[in-house]
């Protein structure tokens, strides 16, 4: 798949879930509510996935993007995993790792854009 339309892809499924967060849409209160996780936490969660979301759109960041947001996707792989919800655990599971591929097939840049930041200290 083409990185570019993957990174397109990536970023409309982390702006929609970063802003239901955000606009605390019944679902996600619930969810958060049932996981135990404090209210703080769902909107700081938004905020990252909707930074995300933008990151993947400028062609410079969007590998290094998609490295932090497999991470990120480590904290929703668990949860799913602990409170057995199998569904988003695999769904969860499928954006790590399309994540993760898209970040692998742009680590020339990601190197790149690593040794700019530490040229430029």
């Amino acid at each position: 798949m083409n990185p570019r339309i993957l990174s397109y892809i990536l970023a409309l499924i982390f702006f929609a879930s970063g802003a239901a967060k955000l606009l605390s849409l019944s679902f996600e209160m619930e969810a958060f509510a049932r996981w135990g996780y404090p209210i703080g936490f769902m909107y700081f969660t938004g905020i990252v996935e909707v930074l995300g979301a933008l990151g993947l759109l400028i062609p410079r960041l969007s590998s290094f993007t998609s490295l932090c947001l497999s991470t990120l996707m480590l904290g929703a792989i668990g949860t799913h995993l602990a409170h057995k919800e199998w569904l988003m655990f695999v769904i969860a599971f499928a954006i790590a790792i399309a994540a993760f591929w898209r970040g692998w097939l742009g680590r020339e840049e990601v190197k790149q854009l690593l040794i700019t930041l530490r040229q430029n200290k």
